[in-house]
């Protein structure tokens, strides 16, 4: 079994079990001790579990992980799904792009459209868009929160009403198998829904460790949205929703 399948299968059974030991995980998977730890340890350090003594168990649906953290996870990943994107917007659109350091690499990506306005409580994004001479970016007002750029409050939401744009591009934490959308911060969650609902076109970027990822906070339903832009096939019952639901599914590969 290869090393990439195997912990597949041990993320799928601690989603499924909860916290698991390592002689569970081993009994499991028919491997050694020593492999389990690795795996563990190599899984930790990318967020797709939390790592205790003895073994581990699913990350926290009350607290994010560091943005350095989630600025370096899945970067190749997230860079394929921005290029993805990028392709499928027009020169000359109107967009807004949400919080979250995916919408950073897809806005380095937009770098090669022409003529883009966008709105945005980003400001890292704000601040890569503003190096092209063509592009006009509009920053949301609110309060601006250190840990990464991120604009929020009641302030951001009501500037975000002012607008009727053609394309949101939105990023999330975690996507339920039943098509919820999944975050940790309530005023974060709370712009995007209005993203969503000022927007002709709604794009989700999510690589695919979002998906059964928990978070507390319902932003949404996939239904919501226009398409999503992932880096692998969703698991079956996301698949069958975004058939059912006709939300275009954009595979980046």
């Amino acid at each position: 079994m290869s090393q990439t399948l195997r912990q597949a299968k041990i993320l799928e059974q601690i989603k499924l079990k909860g916290y698991q030991t390592i002689d569970e995980l081993v009994e499991f998977l028919g491997v050694t001790p020593q492999t389990i730890r690795r795996d563990l340890n190599q899984m930790a350090d990318r967020g797709d579990l939390e790592r205790h003594h003895g073994g581990a168990g699913p990350v926290s649906s009350t607290q994010n992980a560091e943005y350095q953290t989630r600025k370096h996870d899945h970067a190749e990943e997230k860079q394929r799904i921005a290029a993805c994107i990028a392709s499928h917007i027009p020169d000359h659109s109107s967009l807004f792009i949400n919080i979250g350091t995916t919408n950073e690499i897809i806005a380095q990506a937009l770098l090669e459209r022409s003529g883009l306005k966008v709105v945005t409580n980003n400001l890292m994004v704000a601040s890569i868009l503003a190096s092209k001479p063509d592009f006009t970016v509009i920053i949301a007002g609110g309060e601006v929160r250190n840990r990464d750029g991120g604009i929020v409050g009641e302030a951001t939401r009501d500037f975000v009403n002012q607008f009727k744009l053609d394309y949101g591009i939105i990023g999330i934490s975690g996507i339920d198998e039943d098509g919820s959308l999944l975050d940790f911060d309530y005023q974060e969650v709370r712009i995007a829904q209005a993203i969503i609902s000022n927007s002709r076109y709604v794009y989700l970027a999510a690589d695919y460790s979002k998906f059964g990822r928990n978070a507390m906070v319902r932003l949404g339903n996939l239904d919501q949205c226009t398409a999503l832009f992932t880096d692998q096939k969703p698991p079956e019952k996301i698949v069958e929703l975004l058939k059912r639901e006709k939300i275009n599914l954009h595979i980046a590969s």
